[in-house]
């Protein structure tokens, strides 16, 4: 008894899922919440491997007058996956600047596919490429790909799921997107949830106020606080 509550101790110290906590409930049933901290620059499981048809969505098309061919510039896009870890939600990958990703459970991984638009992009911005070939390190290379969002711009995906930040995260590895609106969730290094650290379930922020809808009371949030994403 002594020893059970001393391991039962010690997980509330280190990590911090909720009582009564059901891997299987998130998805994640064959991979239970570990507390244990990954190396920085660790590499994926090796036994990892992508979906094999995960692939871009057959159906995804650039609306009328966009052109997907045009580049985005160097500050659009994400040049870097790193795979490393953060003070109590263990193994993350961050992009360059050190911000945590996410996936979306509203999403698709096989074949991938991204249901993020719209006010939902600007909240969780969509992790976007040229060329598909970031700087990769502590991430096997094989589990990196992309999908073709709605607009004709391509998003990174890990093991087909499409990568995003979190404008609620302020500062390089801070994780406050975790669990919010209980679909998004920090991502490993293979393609896996982060359950390790599973805070109950919030909304997210409001999207930013666009430019000729200034709201003088500063409060962008208060004719959309009932979010789907």
């Amino acid at each position: 008894m002594v020893v059970g509550a001393a391991i039962a101790a010690a997980f509330a110290v280190t990590g911090c899922a909720p009582a009564g906590y059901n891997a299987a409930d998130y998805g994640n049933a064959a991979e239970p919440a570990s507390n244990t901290a990954a190396s920085p620059g660790a590499t994926a499981d090796p036994a990892a491997t992508s979906d094999p048809v995960a692939e871009a969505d057959p159906d995804a098309t650039a609306p009328p007058g966009s052109d997907a061919s045009t580049a985005l510039s160097d500050d659009q896009v994400t040049n870097k996956l790193t795979g490393t870890a953060v003070k109590r939600m263990g193994s993350v990958v961050e992009n360059e600047d050190g911000f945590v990703l996410y996936r979306f459970d509203s999403d698709a991984n096989n074949p991938a596919k991204t249901n993020c638009n719209g006010d939902c992009a600007k909240i969780w911005p969509p992790a976007l490429t040229n060329d598909g070939k970031p700087t990769i390190k502590g991430v096997e290379s094989k589990l990196v790909g992309t999908v073709t969002r709605a607009d004709g711009t391509k998003q990174l995906t890990l093991k087909g799921w499409p990568l995003y930040t979190y404008i609620g995260d302020k500062q390089p590895g801070q994780w406050k997107g975790q669990n919010v609106s209980g679909k998004w969730f920090v991502i490993k290094p293979d393609g896996a949830k982060n359950l390790t650290c599973l805070p109950a379930i919030s909304k997210p922020v409001a999207p930013p106020a666009d430019d000729s809808g200034a709201d003088d009371s500063g409060d962008s949030g208060s004719s959309g606080s009932d979010y789907s994403y």
